[in-house]
């Protein structure tokens, strides 16, 4: 467990423009805590499902991507076709080389990829339109921003339970 405080207590990040501060603590919170829980995880419960919860490896495909697509919508972008497979491949083991190291990088890769993009967001746009998905239902690029953490921090607290129920912690 981590001595130092929480990231949002460590003031604030470079380059990320203060009204992005929030979601950056929240990307970066979430993937120290992920990497601490996962360390050791054996690969073959990586599928394992407990009282109906999702699997930890779920858990894992879904944070990276959902990641990726919401920071996609906020680029005014629609999905590519390898982000829509990738969706339609999250809670299934259809590879082998979906273990833990390859899963909690990923993760960590794309945390980095949306630290990049948040970098160099011009804070005038925060209030424009986005539309989200097939249906192109209305958010704001603020808007999506913000569900990215607060979406990432739920589905961190599932895997927490998830891996401390599948390790026979709880």
């Amino acid at each position: 467990m981590s001595t130092q405080p929480e990231v949002w207590l460590r003031g604030p990040l470079p380059d990320i423009p203060v009204l992005l501060q929030p979601v950056a603590h929240a990307l970066l919170q979430a993937c120290e805590e992920l990497n601490e829980l996962m360390v050791g995880f054996p690969d073959e419960l990586l599928w394992e499902k407990v009282v109906g919860m999702a699997s930890p490896g779920f858990h894992l495909q879904h944070l990276t991507g959902v990641l990726d697509r919401l920071f996609t919508y906020a680029q005014n972008e629609m999905l590519t076709p390898n982000q829509l497979d990738y969706l339609s491949k999250e809670g299934k083991p259809t590879s082998k080389i979906y273990t833990t190291p390859y899963l909690v990088n990923a993760f960590n890769k794309q945390v980095d990829a949306a630290l990049t993009q948040l970098s160099s967001v011009d804070t005038a746009s925060l209030n424009d339109y986005r539309p989200v998905g097939r249906s192109k239902l209305p958010s704001t690029v603020i808007g999506l921003y913000t569900h990215s953490a607060e979406h990432t921090m739920r589905h961190l607290g599932q895997l927490i339970v998830t891996v401390k129920v599948v390790r026979g912690e709880w």
